[in-house]
């Protein structure tokens, strides 16, 4: 009997061990939780660290305002402007430069999400886009060939050969006060895909003058036998815009806007790029 006893003492002993160490077996191959846990936090953390970015349509060269670097970075007023107020929104952007006479198509399909280039506030493109508050006022210049005998006075009525960028402030101002009032012919307008063509052609004697914004001309003409004749009051505002439904997008514009201007980096950035 002793002998018996134990022996089923020694047995159900093993079958104890047994089902413990069968137990620790099955827990390590079949147990998902370190792994699964893992998993949650990678798939979880991008989604918490994810940062808004939006394109930017810029115009180039519009000097000072967004151009490229010798690099092919794009640089400039507007480019600085909007990266400071990215940083302070906390969002990313990416620069497109954009045909200026297709930059409001490619903004409402959506190819681009913001044009910050310079962008005059019109009744006629409040209708497709609506824009941030204005962060800068320009005019238009008139500028002529080195020596040349045109005065500001002929260009305002229409009796000279006028070059422009296509779809600008300077085009829209000529087409509504020259040419609709029959004051000068249409094909007096010479239009151009930018202005640095258009100056190009003006020390060429292609045409009699050239009309841009002040700030960009400068720039422009900087260092070429050109000369300024005076100035044509528009008082245009930039803004940037944006399309119709991206309500979020604009308050966001025009709170880092706000913080810009208040800001010490507003002054740095206008004595930078020597804006008047």
């Amino acid at each position: 009997m002793m002998i018996r006893k134990g022996l089923v003492l020694v047995s159900l002993i093993g079958l104890v061990l047994l089902l413990f160490v069968s137990g620790c077996t099955s827990t390590q191959e079949t147990s998902p939780s370190p792994v699964s846990s893992v998993q949650v936090t990678e798939t979880i953390a991008p989604e918490n660290n994810d940062v808004l970015e939006y394109r930017v349509g810029i115009d180039v060269p519009y000097p000072p305002f967004s151009m490229m670097d010798e690099k092919g970075n794009p640089t400039g007023f507007d480019v600085e402007s909007i990266e400071w107020i990215a940083k302070d929104q906390g969002f990313k952007v990416t620069f497109i430069p954009t045909a200026w006479d297709g930059i409001i198509p490619a903004l409402q399909a959506k190819k681009i999400d913001m044009v910050y280039s310079g962008m005059t506030i019109t009744d006629e493109r409040k209708e497709k886009v609506n824009f941030s508050r204005p962060y800068w006022v320009v005019n238009q210049m008139v500028v002529v060939k080195e020596g040349s005998p045109i005065t500001l006075d002929q260009v305002k009525n229409g009796s000279v050969v006028i070059g422009t960028q296509r779809g600008c402030t300077a085009a829209i101002w000529i087409d509504e006060n020259l040419v609709n009032k029959s004051l000068m012919p249409a094909e007096n307008l010479k239009l151009y895909d930018n202005t640095p063509l258009a100056v190009e052609d003006l020390v060429s004697g292609r045409v009699d003058a050239v009309m841009y914004d002040s700030t960009v001309m400068n720039d422009i003409i900087a260092g070429k036998p050109v000369s300024k004749i005076g100035m044509i009051e528009t008082n245009e505002e930039f803004g940037i815009a944006v399309r119709k439904e991206d309500t979020e997008l604009l308050e966001k514009l025009n709170k880092g806007l706000e913080n810009l201007k208040a800001s010490p980096d507003w002054e740095a950035l206008k004595q930078k790029y020597k804006m008047e």
